[in-house]
């Protein structure tokens, strides 16, 4: 059988560490963040 493929969108998404655990960023905090305030960003 061949090899299973990597899920791309995940891919994209998560870095392995040196461990073996995964590291993420915080979703919402990509764009569009200059009208929003300092605290509601803080709470996202």
């Amino acid at each position: 059988m061949p090899k299973i493929k990597s899920h791309s969108g995940a891919a994209k998404r998560f870095k392995r560490t040196a461990s073996g655990s995964f590291k993420r960023g915080q979703s919402h905090r990509s764009h569009i963040l200059t009208k929003k305030s300092t605290k509601r960003k803080r709470q996202l």
